[in-house]
């Protein structure tokens, strides 16, 4: 388990996993219990992005064009997360990181 690869990942009461894209720092991954992640969803893409949004694909190992959510990054149990799905390609990771500091207003 790494930064940048793509799991499966159920909350209680969801009807199905939803992949999950790990981006918490390499150091956090091995040691800590816990990881910070972005939702994506779990259906087919049916609209075009919006702010606070990335696209990943089957490039990044997913079935489909699927909506990253890059504006709530979530602390989860590394031991909640199933199925290694992809990783995140490495022009889509300068994208997400773009997102996330648009999203949280950092960069001025």
């Amino acid at each position: 388990m790494k930064a940048w690869d793509i799991y499966s990942y159920q909350p209680a009461g969801w009807p199905e996993p939803n992949p999950v894209v790990i981006v918490s720092h390499p150091g956090r991954v091995a040691n800590k219990p816990d990881v910070e992640v972005l939702l994506c969803t779990s259906k087919r893409l049916t609209r075009a992005q919006g702010p606070g949004e990335t696209v990943l694909d089957e490039a990044d190992g997913l079935d489909w064009p699927t909506l990253c959510k890059c504006d709530l990054i979530h602390a989860i149990a590394k031991g909640e997360l199933r199925q290694r799905r992809g990783q995140v390609t490495p022009e889509r990771r300068r994208q997400i990181i773009r997102e996330i500091m648009r999203a949280h207003d950092w960069l001025s």
